[in-house]
């Protein structure tokens, strides 16, 4: 198991300086990845400052030699993905092989999107996420590509340069489990972000729903390509290690701890306590 931090880039963390400086310090504890959070606002009504994803994995990537960097996730349905596909592929070169693309439908819907007039159902948000995987992972071959389709159409064209990573800059798809569509889609891919229906984004899945996740996907995955099944949540002080292994057990190939204000004794006002939160970082992974 890789294991990776998770900054929702909200508050004190909305500073891409600020998360550059602690992308360096988590390399130097030993951690294998660093992942932003991709908002237009708050999913828990209120009103904070929030970072751009990716301006602040430009800076990461700057200040970063060896880990995996990425959004997680993107909800590619809000963005024009030959757009995308120039950004990531600036990524992939500055950060010299490095990016990993996390996408899913986009969350909350109302706030990401309905807000400033996009529709926010569930069926054109996947609809599109599917089209803009295809015109993305068609514009990074550097060939020429085109797309027409029921949200996007692309004539001719070709992208240059091409991503560093071959054949392409891995693919991670989130979805809530235990609804088969997301997961359907994440299995011809690289690699699945579940989270559980209902769950808060700190709260944990079980072991036997990771289980399952990994059994699903093994039954709907069409070749034997290497797979990651990433799980999230926040660790207790003095037994990460321990929980980490139970869900390695399960089949995760990554956890990905989230940096959360709550359980860092936050009420719910004033400024995120950034120092406590950095602490967990600074332990390392197994801390």
């Amino acid at each position: 198991m890789r294991h990776a931090v998770n900054v929702p880039i909200f508050d004190g963390y909305a500073d891409p300086r600020v998360v550059a400086v602690l992308a360096a310090a988590a390399e130097q504890a030993g951690w294998d990845g660093f992942f932003v959070a991709d908002h237009l606002l708050t999913d828990f009504g209120m009103v904070l400052p929030i970072g751009d994803a990716w301006i602040t994995l430009a800076a990461v990537a700057a200040r970063t030699e060896r880990l995996r960097i990425g959004p997680m996730v993107t909800p590619l349905a809000r963005r024009r993905p030959w757009k995308v596909a120039r950004e990531t592929v600036a990524l992939d070169v500055l950060s010299g092989g490095r990016l990993v693309l996390g996408v899913g439908l986009g969350y909350p819907p109302d706030a990401d999107f309905e807000r400033f007039g996009e529709d926010g159902s569930a069926t054109v948000r996947a609809a599109k996420l599917d089209e803009a995987l295809s015109i993305v992972t068609g514009l990074w071959t550097g060939v020429e590509f085109e797309h027409l389709g029921t949200h996007y159409s692309v004539r001719p064209t070709t992208f240059q340069p091409r991503p560093v990573q071959t054949p392409r800059i891995p693919v991670w798809v989130g979805g809530v489990w235990p609804r088969p569509r997301p997961f359907r889609r994440a299995a011809r891919w690289d690699g699945v972000v579940p989270m559980g229906e209902g769950l808060f984004y700190t709260e944990m899945m079980k072991p036997a729903e990771i289980r399952a996740v990994a059994a699903f996907v093994a039954r709907h995955r069409e070749n034997d390509e290497p797979f990651d099944l990433v799980h999230w949540g926040v660790t207790p002080h003095g037994s990460a290690g321990a929980v980490m292994d139970d869900y390695a057990e399960a089949g995760a190939t990554w956890w990905m701890e989230t940096l959360d204000p709550w359980s860092n004794g936050w009420s719910g006002t004033g400024p995120w306590p950034i120092d406590r939160m950095t602490e967990r970082v600074l332990r390392g992974p197994r801390g």
